[in-house]
């Protein structure tokens, strides 16, 4: 049984890796804020736990046991994010750090009801995928809102940073996940987009911002 410090080094493995690819231990270091000996430290436990694969100046990459094991860390805390929000009544920028406290409790049968409860989601309140009971993830081939045209309409699909600050920013904005987006125009300086959507008839959204929204043609 895994520490809950050992599963959030796993988590951040998983993450930095996007599942299956390399980390650099400076990489990992900066992205927990930690200092590098006490990373490389911990990737010699994982590793004698078979749970990733570690030589000494060489990138790090999780075992097929180390990603199921990060994938069901994942998956405990994205089933606690939609219950918050579809049970509970939180908003979607009040999640995270409840479900980063819930995540490392021990007992399946907890989260197996909650999936049951929730009529067993594919998506969390963000619209990120959640991983199956064996730590199995289907997602979906989405776009950036960036990387649309003149004249396209999409549909909100998922959002790349959840931040409170970028959420609460979205909320001022109305612009929630199934949101139809017209996009009627670009600017060619720095990429602003000229937006529609329900009662926001001109709406303008930076380069940064259309960057962190995921969406799929209508």
């Amino acid at each position: 049984m895994n520490s809950l410090v050992e599963e959030n080094y796993l988590k951040a493995l998983f993450s930095l890796s996007n599942g299956d690819g390399e980390v650099n231990v400076n990489d990992l270091s900066k992205h927990l804020e930690i200092k590098m000996p006490t990373v490389t430290s911990m990737m010699k436990k994982l590793a004698a736990k078979k749970l990733v694969h570690y030589k000494s100046y060489k990138p790090l990459r999780l075992t097929a046991r180390g990603r199921k094991e990060a994938a069901l860390v994942i998956r405990k805390h994205r089933l606690t994010e939609m219950f918050l929000v579809e049970k509970m009544g939180f908003g979607w920028e009040q999640v995270h750090e409840i479900a980063e406290q819930i995540e490392h409790i021990k007992s399946p049968i907890f989260f197996s009801k909650m999936d049951e409860l929730l009529d067993y989601p594919k998506f969390d309140p963000h619209g990120s995928p959640i991983p199956d009971i064996n730590g199995k993830i289907t997602g979906k081939a989405y776009r950036k809102l960036s990387e649309c045209n003149e004249g396209d309409t999409v549909k909100m699909a998922a959002v790349i940073n959840t931040s409170d600050e970028f959420l609460k920013f979205l909320n001022s904005r109305e612009i929630h996940l199934g949101l139809k987006i017209k996009i009627n125009s670009v600017e060619p300086f720095d990429h602003t987009m000229v937006v529609s959507y329900e009662n926001h008839l001109s709406e303008s959204l930076s380069h940064m911002v259309c960057e962190r929204l995921l969406v799929e043609k209508e």
